[in-house]
């Protein structure tokens, strides 16, 4: 089963989407995407590390997330996957030329696994069109993406302010 969680900005998708887990009996296995570049985000980074169940297991992905998943796929684990914006950056940042063929990646494997998988996104094309020209491609593949993804999951929920609504699926 794959659920994608949409949100904003510190709409709660990612508490959301813990709380979710913390709930079941599942072995978790969260697959971090983000890179700490200042200080501000390795501030942001250790918020969400003690929010979390120390039982967790921990894989930090910022790049590789196709293959990541892809060696987790038949596991008996729930794989948490937080989040495909800020993967999506990675790759904007360190290659554009990849991008494409990364995201093809991620999907194929995707449609594939046999285990359960929640991935949190944000949601960014509800705000202004943004002045600069990698921003607006950020904005554009990040909608693309979501788009792709909410096709083949079997559950989506968008979060506001700490709200799930369901758009797709039932309460699985």
């Amino acid at each position: 089963m794959i659920e994608l969680v949409l949100g904003g900005a510190r709409s709660g998708k990612s508490a959301y989407a813990e709380s979710l887990l913390k709930r079941s009996d599942s072995n978790v296995v969260y697959i971090a995407t983000a890179q700490a570049f200042d200080q501000e985000m390795s501030e942001r980074i250790l918020h969400h590390q003690l929010q979390r169940p120390a039982e967790w297991q921990l894989i930090e992905s910022p790049l590789v997330l196709a293959e990541t998943l892809d060696s987790l796929s038949n596991s008996e684990h729930y794989l948490l996957v937080d989040c495909l914006t800020l993967w999506l950056s990675n790759h904007l940042l360190a290659d554009e030329s990849s991008l494409a063929a990364e995201i093809d990646r991620l999907l194929a494997v995707l449609a594939r696994v046999s285990c359960r998988v929640l991935l949190v996104s944000n949601e960014v094309g509800m705000g202004i069109v943004p002045e600069n020209r990698l921003a607006r491609r950020f904005r554009d593949e990040a909608g693309w993406l979501n788009q792709r993804v909410a096709q083949i999951a079997d559950k989506v929920t968008l979060v506001t302010a700490g709200m799930p609504l369901v758009l797709k699926g039932q309460n699985l």
